[in-house]
Parts: structure tokens; C-alpha cells; sequence
């Protein structure tokens, strides 16, 4: 190839260089002037400012707690049976009804036992009239003491009967022993029982009502009675409650400990048998920091508040911060790690939050100057 070729293409090269450098630095200008546009049209746009109530974490004293399901017990609660066979005369077992104490629930025949009652009476009669005539013979000397003696053990063989006879008249006569609600029961008249047979249950109807419920081997060793828990019956609020009992005795299996408790003021908040959730405090009462509970917002990354402060210029600004959460008490969350007591965070209305934007307390609140 000649020099002269050479050095046209050379000059083509350089030729495109050139074009391509005078392109990139026109290009680049018009982006910078570009840019200078929007930040002036930005300059001019008025700053985003969200409305939100505001709340003071505060300072309370919180106890921990664990949860365990407990079981209602009714303070007196027993399976009816009857102690004697018999035919059933008459059933007042309507499920449900609260019964009086003495009130007759089942009556079984005792025609053949009232017959036997009457015959004993008069037998009992006839030898209480023959022990006075033979004591006032034997006031005479007509009789001697044995013969005396005699008639009156006849006497009292007569009123042991009666007595026999009566208790048996009794038994087959079931009455409900305190003040309770029938359970479900099958049982007629004209049915023929034999001995123990389960007729019904009866729960006892009684302003207080016991809770049982189980913890671990740990939490019962720091519970003692008259310790104060919290029972919740499904969405209703805390009712509580006093131990009055701790099992001395650990599941070797479970290892757990059964604890009862009273509610003393609990009448039909719950049926004997349901589920309960039982709050069981865990040591002493310490202070802990509370927000409310519109106030934790779930994230990818965790619970976080957004913390209310003002920047150098006086604008108040939210700051995200992430916290560690713990249990719900009434409307307020425990934090136990990331807000102190005393700083400022948005409630209602966090949600519109992010880093740094620019916010309006609506409640009057101020917020602390400087912020973390």
C-alpha cells in the first residue's frame, strides 16, 4: 500500500474522532442544561409536607408475662349417681336448670320401703307401749329388771328399723346438694337404675369460678398464692384473677406444674370446661417504654417508629427508627429497644412516612429539637 493511501486514511480516522468527541461534549451540555431545569422547576415546587398526630413515648411500669391456656372449673362441680338400684318414679333432670339446694332431681319407687316403714312404726309402738307397762310392774316388784331390760332393747331394735328403713327411703330420693346446673341427662320414668349409674353432672352456680391451668417447672417456682394473673376469654378484656394453689408435684413427663386460681367475679363469663388464655407474670415489675400501638409499623427489615424532630433549618422531620417490640397492653406497645422516653413519634397517620419527609404535627405537639 502506498504512503499516500496511508495518510487518507489516517485523516478519515481522525476526521471521526473528531465528529465523535464535538457529539459527546453536545450531548453532555444538554444534559447538564437539563438537569439545571429540573432542579429549578423543583426549587419552585412547594416542599411535601404529611399531616400526622404525634405521642410522647412514655415511661410504665411493665411486668413480663407468659401466656399459657387454662381450663374453667366451677368451685363445686360433681357426676350424679344414685347409691341404690330402683325403678324411677319421677326425673326433674331438665338440662340446664339451675336447682336449689334439697330440690328433688330423681325420686326412685319406694312403695315396698314405705310399707315396711309403717309395719316397723307400729311394731316400734307396740314395744314402747310394753317397756312402760312392764317398768311400772317392775315399780311394783311384779317383774324383774332383766324383763324390763329386755323390752326396752325390743324398743330400740324397733327404732333402729325405722331408721334403717328411712335412710334407705332416702338414698332413693336424690336431691341436688348445693346450687348448680343440670347437665345433659338421660333418664326416665319407669327405668330401672342399678347402683352408681351416672344420671347427670351438675356444675355449681357461684359468683367466683376456679381457672387451671400449667406452666413450667421455672415459672412455678417464683408463683405463690395470692398472686395476681390475668384471665381473657376471647376478645373481651382481662379479668383477673388470685392463685390459690400451686401443685407440689412437677410432671415428670411435662415438667410441668398445674396452678388453680380464682375469679371472684366471674359468673358467666365462661362454662366449666372452656379454654381460657391466662397471663402469668414473670418476676417483678420494671419500667418499660410505651407507644401506641398505631404507632409500630411492620417492614421487611422489622418493627420500626418514625421518631418526630426537628432539623437545623426548624423543620420538623420523621426519622425511621427500628425497635424491638414487645407485648400489647391495652391500646400501647412495650418497646424494649430503640426509643427512649420522652421523644416525640408519629401515631396516627405513620403510615405516609419515609425517611426525612417533612411533617406537620395536627395534635399541637412539638416536637423535641435536634433528634438522634
Amino acid at each position: 500500500m502506498s504512503g499516500k493511501s496511508r495518510s487518507r486514511r489516517w485523516i478519515g480516522s481522525a476526521g471521526l474522532l473528531g465528529a465523535i468527541v464535538v457529539s459527546a461534549g453536545a450531548l453532555s451540555a444538554w444534559k447538564s442544561a437539563a438537569i439545571r431545569e429540573a432542579e429549578a422547576a423543583a426549587a419552585d415546587q412547594p416542599q411535601l409536607v404529611e399531616s400526622v398526630t404525634s405521642a410522647v413515648a412514655a415511661e410504665r411500669m411493665h411486668r413480663e408475662t407468659t401466656t399459657s391456656i387454662g381450663t374453667v372449673v366451677a368451685l363445686r362441680s360433681i357426676t350424679l349417681r344414685n347409691e341404690v338400684a330402683g325403678l324411677v318414679r319421677s326425673v326433674a333432670l331438665t338440662p340446664g336448670r339451675v336447682v336449689e339446694v334439697g330440690e328433688v332431681l330423681v325420686a326412685l319407687d319406694v312403695s315396698v320401703e314405705q310399707a315396711e316403714l309403717r309395719a316397723q312404726e307400729a311394731e316400734a309402738a307396740l314395744a314402747e307401749t310394753m317397756l312402760g307397762r312392764l317398768e311400772r310392774l317392775r315399780e311394783g316388784g311384779a317383774v324383774s329388771q332383766e324383763e324390763v331390760d329386755q323390752a326396752r332393747a325390743q324398743r330400740d331394735v324397733a327404732l333402729a328399723r325405722i331408721a334403717r328403713t328411712q335412710a334407705i327411703i332416702d338414698r332413693k330420693t336424690i336431691r341436688a346438694p348445693f346450687r348448680a346446673r343440670i347437665g345433659i341427662a338421660d333418664v326416665h320414668p319407669g327405668q330401672y337404675l342399678n347402683e352408681g349409674t351416672q344420671l347427670t353432672s351438675l356444675q355449681g352456680v357461684d359468683d367466683s369460678t376456679h381457672v387451671d391451668f400449667a406452666v413450667s417447672q421455672q415459672v412455678a417456682s417464683g408463683l405463690s398464692e395470692g398472686q395476681r394473673v390475668d384471665v381473657v376469654v376471647g376478645d373481651a378484656a382481662a379479668i383477673p384473677a388470685r392463685i390459690v394453689a400451686v401443685d407440689a408435684l412437677i410432671d415428670p413427663v411435662t415438667r410441668n406444674a398445674m396452678v388453680r386460681a380464682r375469679m371472684s367475679d366471674a359468673s358467666g363469663v365462661a362454662a366449666p370446661g372452656a379454654s381460657v388464655r391466662v397471663l402469668v407474670p414473670l418476676g417483678p415489675a420494671r419500667p418499660a417504654v410505651v407507644v401506641p400501638t398505631t404507632a409500630v409499623r411492620k417492614g421487611p427489615a422489622g418493627d420500626h417508629v418514625f421518631v418526630l424532630a426537628r432539623d437545623p433549618e426548624g423543620q420538623t422531620r420523621a426519622r425511621m427508627r427500628h425497635v424491638q417490640s414487645g407485648p400489647v397492653v391495652g391500646d400501647e406497645v412495650v418497646i424494649t429497644h430503640g426509643v427512649e422516653a420522652g421523644e416525640l413519634v408519629a401515631a396516627q397517620g405513620s403510615f405516609k412516612l419515609f425517611e426525612s419527609v417533612a411533617v406537620a404535627v395536627t395534635d399541637g405537639t412539638q416536637a423535641a429539637g435536634g433528634g438522634r
